[in-house]
């Protein structure tokens, strides 16, 4: 499972190597996935926003996404994709063998993407310190690559939600050099990537939200810049 995510990360990144510079090269299909955890959060909650997230990379990343997909935390079937998505607003407990395989995974290519929906930070900042007990959340500076791997994020992360009223902020677990895991924190990108009806956000809070997980996409896929 290790290697078939390191053949899918290699692959990906041809992809985009050649999707930038405007070729017609046919890539490889690629399935993303959305977390299912433990402790009673509502791990399915924003239903429509990994969908519209997808669409909006294959248009304008020229990436083929093929599906978005649910995997367990302690599933080998997380090797499988490359770009992992946990949203949700309460608890959340993983084992000891959930925390293992999210770290194997981490570790051997994968990345999470945890976007906090308003109740959850108490609850997963444990958690992600039993997957590495080794490293702390730090916050990305405004200059990482993160936010400008493809569209400019001068000032970090969008305010999509106000909620506590709290700048937004980005945290991550940086593994030899790489972000593996990204936390957003007051920002609620994931209910500016739902259909518009259902938050009843402006185009422009949408578009600044789909563009940030854009930039989360392609820095999954490709990695750090060179």
């Amino acid at each position: 499972m290790r290697i078939l995510l390191k053949i899918l990360t290699t692959i990906l990144l041809i992809s985009f190597l050649f999707s930038f510079k405007e070729t017609n090269t046919p890539q490889n299909s690629i399935k993303i996935a959305r977390l299912v955890y433990r402790g009673g959060g509502d791990w399915y909650a924003n239903p429509t926003s990994l969908t519209n997230l997808m669409k909006f990379c294959n248009t304008n990343l020229k990436t083929n996404i093929a599906s978005v997909e649910d995997v367990n935390a302690g599933s080998e079937e997380i090797f499988n994709y490359p770009f992992v998505h946990m949203t949700g607003h309460g608890n959340v407990v993983f084992s000891a063998q959930e925390a293992e395989n999210l770290r194997q995974y981490l570790i051997s290519g994968g990345f999470l993407h945890i976007d906090d929906n308003y109740g959850m930070d108490q609850y997963i900042r444990p958690e992600i310190k039993k997957i590495f007990p080794e490293y702390n959340l730090v916050e990305l500076p405004f200059d990482h690559s993160i936010y400008h791997i493809r569209y400019n994020f001068p000032k970090g992360l969008p305010k999509i939600h106000e909620h506590d009223g709290k700048p937004p902020q980005g945290f991550a677990i940086i593994h030899e050099g790489r972000v593996v895991l990204f936390y957003s924190y007051e920002c609620d990108l994931g209910d500016g990537w739902e259909d518009q009806s259902v938050h009843k956000d402006t185009e422009d809070v949408r578009q600044k939200a789909l563009k940030m997980g854009a930039n989360l996409i392609c820095y999954a896929f490709m990695g750090e810049p060179e």
